[in-house]
């Protein structure tokens, strides 16, 4: 950085490069010059600045906030004539995070604060860019957002940042991808058969491990999957729902894909029972569809309803992850995100039962989210946490911790109270473990099946747009609606069209033993409007029969033609009340068996 010398040798001769008598020269002038900070002499770097006279030590230009290129003719700049990032206009009114600690910083460029030239919102702290810079080395010295490298490190050189021309530290870490060479032996069917675990592996019988053909990293027992022989091709869950639904890919950037191509049952498919054949895809799949007639969207309906009234949730209405260990065993926290995740890309319908806090967690980490009193499920514990809050006096706070002493010690919350403020810190602990930390391993396991198709990327790009459909039902059908949902394909019979608008508005007013809810469900499978909307669209025909049919698979229903409108309310309540009465009676009587 001295600004009286030059590299005038080979790379071997001298100081790499720098000779010797040019050293001892440059040393002589600086020892004339005085630094314009700590006011001692040996200040041999100058600013380039036109008429700038200021000369400092490498120190104390830092201290000072002078900016040194590492680049081209190594210059220096001091304090007053230092380059300055130029921000056209500044559109930001709030903090923004660094892109590398997330700490969040002001958006305006300063010495600390710099901008990625190829991102305009992507910010960094200064010192966060420089011990990146020396651990990634000028081969994989990037932008966070873009990975765009060549601009990127032009103007991060300029700015004063050194990258240093060698590889990246985890590259030159002995033994860093040791673990790459080392083959999978773990067993991850869901039901694993093996009575000596799932890492237990005997080659040339049936509980050798077989990996996954295509990512190699997940594995079954011959036996846990009905697998003949190690020759047989096998896929892991995952993998095996991106070749089912290849056309995912296809989905718009900003909406939910709803691909007409795949059945849901490809998605869930799981493995086979031990105790069948192995069948193939196909089969399976028409087998299911046999025993459970009916649309996609009715099974996810179905299936939704299933999730909300399970034991891995916990609450009234608005629900949050409850502490099953049993399922967390069984990995059920894992299965129920990946099958939310692929009913919100496949149609299915709006759950709409997470509490605002489980949601927060998801979209914001759960170390930047606060519980409140309505996520606690548990009368006792909701009970002493009122009763700190509400403790008028240290005598009354101190007695309702002596009481819950072992409890507190339990869950880590016991804590030195010396104030009758300090209350409010303890209920808000107490209150953060028994709704976060205590169900801290099923979220996270529940967070992985979220995954599932990029769905809680989705969930976490665009949280407004999840929000009503996660932790709000959807609105109520009206009349209205409905009209407007199913469209007319065939040559319509217009009489029969003015009775089925007037059936959904005496159904709309009470005056019909059917609800708007029934009707769609007999013509979709659905109780309401999916968030992916319905594929294909509903669609009514008029057709001379006498009761009305709903086709679930295309979403279309066909309408009776009748002489009078009595007659036609008549046939459509006893059609829709009664299928629906059978269809509920064939559903109970599955799950029971």
């Amino acid at each position: 950085m001295s600004s009286g010398i030059w590299q005038r040798g080979k790379e071997e001769e001298g100081v790499y490069g720098f000779l010797i008598e040019d050293i001892r020269k440059e040393v002589n002038r600086a020892s004339k010059l005085k630094c314009c900070v700590c006011k001692k002499n040996g200040a041999s770097i100058g600013c380039v600045a036109p008429r700038c006279k200021r000369s400092y030590h490498f120190p104390c230009g830092l201290q000072r906030e002078c900016i040194f290129q590492f680049t081209g003719n190594f210059a220096s700049f001091c304090w007053k004539h230092r380059p300055v990032q130029i921000i056209t206009s500044n559109n930001y009114r709030d903090s923004l995070p660094c892109t590398i600690c997330l700490e969040f910083i002001e958006p305006i460029p300063s010495y600390s604060i710099l901008r990625s030239p190829c991102c305009k919102n992507a910010w960094f702290h200064r010192d966060c860019l420089q011990v990146q810079a020396i651990n990634a080395g000028v081969f994989f010295f990037r932008c966070t957002i873009c990975n765009n490298s060549d601009i990127f490190q032009k103007e991060m050189l300029k700015m004063g940042i050194h990258i240093p021309e060698k590889d990246a530290s985890w590259e030159l870490e002995e033994n860093a991808y040791q673990e790459l060479l080392q083959h999978y032996e773990r067993c991850d069917v869901r039901r694993c058969r093996c009575k000596e675990g799932r890492d237990y592996n005997a080659p040339n019988s049936k509980w050798e491990i077989k990996r996954c053909q295509c990512c190699g990293s997940s594995g079954t027992h011959l036996a846990c999957s009905s697998l003949r022989s190690w020759e047989q091709n096998w896929e892991c869950l995952e993998c095996r729902s991106i070749i089912y639904n290849s056309d995912f890919q296809k989905a718009k950037k900003h909406s939910l894909s709803n691909s007409n191509n795949m059945a849901i049952t490809d998605c869930l498919l799981e493995e086979s029972s031990p105790k069948l054949p192995r069948q193939s895809p196909g089969t399976q799949r028409k087998d299911l569809l046999r025993e459970h007639p009916g649309s996609r969207q009715e099974f996810l309906s179905l299936l939704m309803q299933h999730l909300e009234n399970s034991s891995l949730f916990e609450g009234s209405l608005s629900k949050n992850l409850s502490l099953n260990s049993q399922a967390l065993k069984e990995n059920l926290y894992y299965e129920a995100g990946k099958m939310l995740a692929i009913s919100l890309v496949h149609g299915g319908p709006s759950p709409g039962f997470f509490s605002k806090t489980l949601f927060n967690c998801l979209v914001y980490g759960p170390e930047n989210t606060q519980p409140i009193l309505d996520d606690v499920s548990d009368f006792d514990v909701a009970q002493i946490i009122i009763r700190i809050n509400t403790a008028a006096n240290m005598a009354d706070l101190n007695s309702v911790i002596n009481e819950c002493y072992n409890y507190l010690e339990l869950i880590g919350c016991l804590r030195l109270v010396t104030t009758l403020n300090d209350k409010y810190m303890l209920a808000k602990d107490i209150l953060f473990y028994h709704v976060i930390k205590r169900v801290q391993a099923p979220f996270e396991s529940f967070k992985q099946g979220l995954k599932t198709l990029g769905v809680l990327e989705k969930i976490q790009t665009y949280p407004e747009a999840f929000y009503n459909i996660l932790c709000h039902k959807p609105e109520n059908l009206s009349a209205k609606i409905l009209t407007d949902l199913f469209t007319v394909h065939t040559l319509p019979d217009v009489q029969a069209l003015g009775f089925w608008k007037s059936y959904l508005q005496n159904v709309e007013d009470g005056k019909s033993a059917t609800t708007l809810e029934d009707i769609l469900i007999f013509a979709t499978g659905c109780s309401s409007i999916p968030p992916a909307g319905f594929k294909p669209a509903p669609s009514i025909e008029c057709l001379h029969m006498d009761f009305p049919v709903g086709n679930k698979c295309n979403n279309c229903l066909a309408l009776p033609i009748t002489s009078t409108y009595t007659k036609f309310q008549e046939n459509m309540d006893f059609a829709i009340r009664d299928t629906l009465r059978l269809e509920k009676e064939e559903s109970s009587h599955y799950i029971e068996h």
